[in-house]
Parts: structure tokens; C-alpha cells; sequence
């Protein structure tokens, strides 16, 4: 008589998550996060409009027209309706026309129904160099006349676009906040590093420093350090210096996150193992303690970069960061400062709008990656 063994089969089936790699765990937990996915495609975007922005911006962002000073928003219509009762896809904007009112001198915009401005995609525009290098003359969307102009968002004081001002801005805002914080990522993974890999004094010793910079408060600091900088440095010199402005009071805590990794990888049987194999330190710290500390390293990073964004975004605002003709969102705010502003033109505050949903967006990013890369969260689940 032979006995008979039931097997449950589905106890011996194995899921991805049993035989994947590291990063593979990390993304199949960050995938689950929604919020972080939303942020992290909404981040792309903003960096895809910063890397493209002179394809994306209708027009010239410096270009100024006295007839449209304060010109308000306009409505895109995808449907044409001609007077014989057809239609059309022809995508246009009905025109406003200003009048200036003789006892207040107020400006006010009515729409003309009988004079439409049509829009033509990649169309012929504003000249104008591709990252500086590649000459062009395409714009994604662009009137068919060159000599009209249209405002989906507004015009500011001077009669510019504010879109394609807000689309420039971005490529400034989000790329002092990312490389002020790839300087201050070499700064602390390597003060860090040598804190938690040495030990005793050398950490002692930096340990002090960090916390002397911590205590120092930051915004003052920030401040001071732009008021000091020579008016008559170019643009360009300026951008820089107000990046390495943000990152030396930036690099501390991932300096103390990167000690903290180390300390505990240090007494790893590895790390151990490594050093017994005759590796020099270099190569134990980069070649072995280094990778098991990156998901932790970059969850950090992307924590850090919407606190670079909102620091230039202050310190412009407060005309102590970066100046016109540098176009930044914190540029553009400060043009909305006056009265007149709030009640006039409220589209000037489109590049807040900008700000928070970056900032926004970065952050549940930061925190998807923090959690996907956490162990104990992800044995959690």
C-alpha cells in the first residue's frame, strides 16, 4: 500500500522577487508607490521641457512688444466654424483688442471675434541656437503669421511671453538645483566617507565641522554670501557662484547619511573579507561599500534637489540670487511683487505655480526611493 502525498504546487512556485538583483527589488517596490511614479514622470517632463526649451517656447523670452504690455491669457480653440455653418480642426486664438480707458488710463483687453490668430505646429518663429549650437527655426506650436503673437498664459510689464519665459525658467531653476546638488553629493560622500570608514579623530574632526555648518543659520548665510558677490560678474558667473553658494551649506546631511552607511558597512563580513584579500581602502570604499549604498545615496540626492530649488528660488526673489537677463522662476517672481501685479495680472504668478509642482513632485519621488530601497520596508509588504 502506497500512501499518497498531496503537494501544494503553488508553495514551489517562485515569484521575480525571489531571484532578482537589488535594483530589481527596488524598482518592483518603487513601482508599487504611486505617488512616487506620478512624481517621477512629472520630473521628467520638467526636465524634458528644461533640455527642449527653446523648441517648446513659442517665442523669443526677451522679445518685447509695447501693444501687449499686461495682455491677458488666451483660450486655444481646436474647432473652426465658418459662416456657412461647416467647420474645421484649425487651432486658433481669438484676438483681443487693448483700449485704453481716457479718465483712469486703465488698459482693457475685449476679444475681436472676427479676427483669429492661427496657430501653426512646428512652424517657422524666432530664430534661435539649440543648446546654443544647432541653428533653428521650429517651435512646437507658433502662429502662421510671423508678424502675430498669441499669450496662453499672459504677457508681463513689457509685453513678453510669459510661457515661453516660464519654459526658459525651467531650465535654469532645475538645473541649479541639480548640479548644486552633484556638488554637494562629491562633498559628502567624501567627508562622509572618510568620517565613517577612519573612525576616531579624522571623524571626530569632521563631525565638528559638520555640525559647526549645521548650526550656522541658513538662510542668513545664503544672504550674506550673495549680497558679497561683485555686481559685474556675467551672468553665467553668476549662476555658478550662486550654485556653489547653495551647495556648501547643502553637502552636511549627506554627509552625515553617508557616515552613518559607513559606520555600519565597515564590520561587514565583505568589507572584511576585502580587506583580508589585500584591497587597498580606496577600493574597499569605492568599489565595494560604495554600490551597496547607492539606492540610499540617490533616495538622498532627490530629497535634496527641491531644497536647492526653492533656496535660488528665495534668494532671486529677494534680488540677491540670480538678475534679468538670467530667466529663472524666481526671476519671474519677482516681477510680480508690486500691488498692481496682484490685482492686474495674476498670471505673473505662474511660475510659483511651477515651483510647488516641482517641488511637489520631487518630493514623493524622494520618498518612493527611500522606501523602495529600505529593506525593512520592502520585507514589510
Amino acid at each position: 500500500m502506497t500512501a499518497e502525498i498531496d503537494i501544494d504546487h503553488r508553495a514551489l512556485e517562485q515569484s521575480p522577487e525571489d531571484f532578482a538583483s537589488q535594483w530589481r527589488l527596488i524598482w518592483i517596490a518603487f513601482r508599487r508607490h504611486r505617488l512616487a511614479m506620478t512624481g517621477a514622470i512629472i520630473v521628467l517632463l520638467f526636465y524634458f521641457v528644461g533640455a527642449f526649451a527653446e523648441i517648446l517656447a513659442p517665442f523669443d523670452p526677451n522679445a518685447t512688444s509695447s501693444a501687449d504690455i499686461y495682455h491677458p491669457p488666451q483660450m486655444i480653440h481646436l474647432i473652426d466654424r465658418h459662416p456657412d455653418g461647416g467647420w474645421s480642426f484649425n487651432p486658433h486664438v481669438t484676438a483681443l483688442t487693448a483700449e485704453r480707458d481716457p479718465f483712469t488710463l486703465q488698459t482693457t483687453f475685449t476679444e475681436d471675434p472676427d479676427r483669429k490668430i492661427y496657430l501653426d505646429f512646428f512652424g517657422k518663429g524666432d530664430p534661435y541656437r539649440l543648446w546654443g549650437i544647432i541653428p533653428m527655426e521650429r517651435h512646437l506650436l507658433t502662429t502662421e503669421d510671423p508678424q502675430e503673437r498669441f499669450f496662453l498664459i499672459g504677457a508681463d510689464r513689457l509685453g513678453r511671453d510669459m510661457l515661453s519665459r516660464t519654459i526658459y525658467g525651467t531650465r535654469i531653476s532645475m538645473s541649479i538645483g541639480l548640479i548644486g546638488v552633484s556638488l554637494s553629493l562629491v562633498l559628502g560622500l567624501i567627508l562622509g566617507g572618510i568620517s565613517g570608514y577612519y573612525g576616531g579623530r579624522v571623524d571626530m574632526l569632521i563631525q565638528r565641522v559638520v555640525e559647526l555648518v549645521i548650526s550656522l543659520p541658513t538662510i542668513p548665510i545664503w544672504l550674506g554670501l550673495s549680497a558679497a558677490l561683485p555686481q559685474d560678474w556675467s551672468p553665467l558667473t553668476r549662476y555658478f557662484a550662486i550654485t556653489v553658494i547653495l551647495s556648501l551649506v547643502a553637502w552636511t546631511e549627506l554627509a552625515r547619511v553617508v557616515r552613518g552607511r559607513f559606520l555600519a558597512l565597515r564590520t561587514e563580513d565583505f568589507v572584511t573579507a576585502a580587506r583580508l584579500d589585500g584591497c587597498t581602502r580606496g577600493r574597499v570604499i569605492f568599489r565595494h561599500m560604495m554600490p551597496s549604498m547607492v539606492s540610499h545615496i540617490i533616495a538622498s540626492v532627490t530629497l535634496a534637489i527641491p531644497v536647492m530649488i526653492i533656496a535660488e528660488t528665495s534668494l532671486s526673489f529677494l534680488g540677491l540670487g540670480l538678475t534679468p537677463p538670467i530667466i529663472s522662476w524666481g526671476v519671474l517672481l519677482k516681477e510680480a511683487q508690486n500691488v498692481r501685479s496682484i490685482a492686474q495680472a495674476p498670471w505673473l504668478f505662474a511660475p510659483g505655480a511651477a515651483v510647488c509642482l516641482a517641488v511637489l513632485a520631487l518630493n514623493f519621488l524622494g520618498d518612493g526611493l527611500r522606501d523602495a530601497a529600505d529593506p525593512y520596508v520592502q520585507d514589510s509588504h
